[in-house]
């Protein structure tokens, strides 16, 4: 897995801060707010983003009703795990990750290892 192209990543943020399906429609307008694009490119991405899985969709008349098959916080985690898979050593990588976050970001990450400690047999 990799990243969103940048166009992905805009459609996909739109779907995820979304309060339920949107259409290409939906995006279209809000997208040709600022930028010049065609119809035609947004249901291009969203058709790609619901074969590689990211999106679902269900037709409802001649439009179809597109949502998101995981949260923005799930695929930051895929992104997280491929990058710690594909960085060499993890204990450096992950070395060099927990020196580089901020004291807020730091008690998180331990309140979340000694949660999920708690619930595995070592």
């Amino acid at each position: 897995m990799r990243g969103f192209g940048e166009l992905e990543s805009v459609v996909m943020h739109m779907v995820w801060d979304a309060c339920g399906p949107v259409t290409v429609r939906d995006l279209f307008d809000q997208l040709s707010r600022d930028r010049s694009i065609a119809y035609t490119t947004v249901m291009s991405t969203m058709d790609n983003l619901h074969r590689k899985g990211w999106l679902a969709r269900v037709k409802d008349g001649k439009a179809y009703q597109y949502t998101a098959t995981a949260s923005r916080e799930e695929y930051s985690a895929r992104l997280m795990r491929e990058a710690l898979a594909g960085g060499g050593d993890t204990e450096a990588v992950l070395t060099h990750f927990v020196a580089q976050i901020g004291g807020a970001e730091s008690q998180v990450l331990r309140a979340v290892v000694q949660r999920l400690a708690g619930r595995r047999p070592e």
